[in-house]
C-alpha cells in the first residue's frame, strides 16, 4: 500500500468530510513544485490558492521567520506590542488602493478581515446594511457566508445567516450582463429592497474569485465609487485572492484607478504564514471603540516578519512585472488552444495578471457550464503531475495561480502538461453523472 492510499484511509477516518480536499498529500515543496508523501513531483499552479504568491519555501521569507521565532513567536499585540506589526501597517498604509492618510489592523485570516471591515463601516456610518454581489466569494463564517454570492458549497445548509445582507449583478460579458445592466440593477435594488439611508458598504471583487475570475471592468468600480459618494455608502474592495502583486499591480484595484474606503487583504501577503489585514481611511478606521477590534493571534510576530519579507521580495524581484509576464504567457498559450478545430469547449479565456482562468462549456453557441468537462481535466492534470483548480458557481472555470516566482522553464513545463491535459480530456466525449 502507497503512503498516499494510507494516508488518505487515515484521513477518511480522522477528518470531517466537510473539509473538502484533493488526495495529494504534500511531504515537502520548492517554489512552483510540490512532492507527495510517495515522492510524486507535481508543479503547482494553485500555490495554496493565491497563497505562496513568492513561491514555496522562499529563502528570504524562511529567514525572517527564522530570526523572529530567536526572538519571540508570540505576546499579543494588545498585551506588548512590538516594532514590526507597526512597520508594516506603516507600508501597508502608503501602497493600499485608499485615499490618504490610512490606518492598519491586523489579523488572522480573509474572512477575519472582511467582518472587521464591517464591524468598522458600521461603526463608522452608523448603518447596518451592505450589499455584495452575485457570484462573490467572502468567507466561511456566518456573516462571510451571508456576504458570498454562491450557495453550493459555501451557504448550503448553514442558514439561516445574519440580516441586513443584500446582493446585486456583478457583471459578466460572456453571460450578458453588461456594466450598465449591473449598475442600473443595483439602483433598482436600491429603490425597491433596501432603503439607501440604511447601507453602510458595497464590498466587492475587484477581480471575484470563487465567482469565476471575473475582472471586474474599470467602468463598473467607477460607477459604485460615484453612486457610493452619492448616497454616503462606503466602498470596501475584497483584495484578498487578487491583491500582493498578483494581478500585475500590487493590488487590482490599482488597475482602474479608483480608490476604496477600505481594503481587505490576506492570502499572498504573507508567503504561507496566516496574517490578513483591513487597510482604510483614518477616520473611518478609528471609528471602532478601543478594544473593539483585534484578537489575541491578531498580528501573529512569526506571520508579521514574513509579510515585511514579501514586501520586500515583491519590490526587489519586481513581481508585479513578473505577474503581468507570467499572466501573458499563459493567456497567450491557452488563446491558441482554444483556436483549434476540436477545442471548441473551451467557452472563454480570461485574466489579468497571474490570475488566468478558462471556462468549459458544452459549445461556443449556448455556452451551458460543463462541469463534468473541467472536473475531468483537473483529474488529468494531476495524473500528468499539475496541480489545477476549479472555480465558478457553476464549477466549469479553470483558474490558473502560479507562484510569481515560477522559474521560466517550469512554466513552460507546466503549459506543456496543461495542453496535453486539456487535449487528452476534450477529446473524449464528457457526460454528467
Amino acid at each position: 500500500m502507497s503512503r498516499s492510499i494510507n494516508l488518505r484511509e487515515r484521513h477518511l477516518a480522522a477528518v470531517t468530510g466537510g473539509v473538502g480536499t484533493k488526495a495529494i498529500y504534500a511531504e515537502r515543496a520548492e517554489n512552483a513544485q510540490l512532492w507527495d508523501v510517495d515522492g510524486k513531483r507535481y508543479i503547482d499552479l494553485a500555490a495554496g490558492i493565491a497563497v505562496n504568491n513568492t513561491g514555496h519555501r522562499h529563502p528570504r521569507v524562511l529567514a525572517a521567520i527564522t530570526a523572529q521565532a530567536e526572538a519571540f513567536t508570540h505576546t499579543c499585540f494588545h498585551v506588548a506590542p512590538f516594532e514590526a506589526y507597526i512597520a508594516l501597517a506603516e507600508r501597508l498604509n502608503v501602497i493600499a488602493p485608499v485615499s490618504a492618510p490610512a490606518k492598519t489592523m491586523l489579523v488572522t485570516t480573509g474572512a477575519e478581515a472582511v467582518e472587521n471591515a464591517i464591524k468598522i463601516a458600521r461603526a463608522a456610518t452608523g448603518r447596518t446594511a451592505v450589499i455584495a454581489f452575485s457570484g462573490a466569494f467572502h468567507g466561511r463564517t456566518m456573516l462571510g457566508m451571508a456576504l458570498t454570492g454562491k450557495v453550493i458549497p459555501y451557504k448550503k445548509g448553514f442558514g439561516p445567516f445574519p440580516a441586513d445582507i443584500y446582493h446585486a449583478p456583478f457583471p459578466n460579458l460572456l453571460r450578458g450582463v453588461t456594466v450598465e445592466a449591473a449598475l442600473s440593477a443595483l439602483e433598482a435594488l436600491l429603490a425597491v429592497d433596501v432603503d439607501p439611508a440604511r447601507v453602510a458598504a458595497f464590498i466587492v471583487e475587484p477581480v471575484q474569485g470563487e465567482g469565476g475570475f471575473l475582472p471586474a471592468p474599470p467602468a463598473f468600480l467607477e460607477g459604485l465609487r460615484t453612486l457610493a459618494d452619492r448616497l454616503g455608502i462606503l466602498l470596501i474592495a475584497d483584495e484578498i485572492q487578487s491583491g500582493m502583486a498578483r494581478t500585475g499591480k500590487m493590488f487590482a484595484m490599482d488597475h482602474s484607478g479608483v480608490k476604496a474606503d477600505l481594503v481587505t487583504m490576506a492570502k499572498g501577503l504573507a508567503g504561507g504564514m496566516p496574517l490578513s489585514a483591513v487597510v482604510g481611511r483614518a477616520d473611518l478606521m478609528d471609528a471602532a471603540q478601543p478594544g473593539g477590534l483585534g484578537g489575541t493571534y491578531a498580528g501573529n510576530p512569526l506571520a508579521v516578519a514574513s509579510a515585511n519579507a514579501v514586501l520586500d521580495i515583491i519590490d526587489d524581484e519586481n513581481l508585479c512585472d513578473r505577474a503581468s509576464h507570467v499572466g501573458a504567457t499563459i493567456v497567450n498559450r491557452l488563446q491558441d488552444i482554444a483556436s483549434r478545430q476540436g477545442m471548441e469547449r473551451i467557452g472563454d479565456v480570461r485574466g489579468l495578471g497571474a490570475m488566468v482562468a478558462f471556462e468549459l462549456v458544452t459549445d461556443r453557441d449556448t455556452l451551458t457550464p460543463d462541469p463534468a468537462t473541467a472536473a475531468a481535466l483537473v483529474a488529468e492534470a494531476e495524473r500528468r503531475g499539475l496541480i489545477i483548480l476549479v472555480c465558478g458557481t457553476s464549477f466549469n472555470v479553470i483558474r490558473l495561480l502560479p507562484p510569481l516566482t515560477i522559474e521560466e522553464e517550469t512554466l513552460n513545463e507546466a503549459l506543456e502538461i496543461l495542453e496535453a491535459s486539456i487535449e487528452a480530456t476534450l477529446q473524449t466525449p464528457i457526460t454528467a453523472a
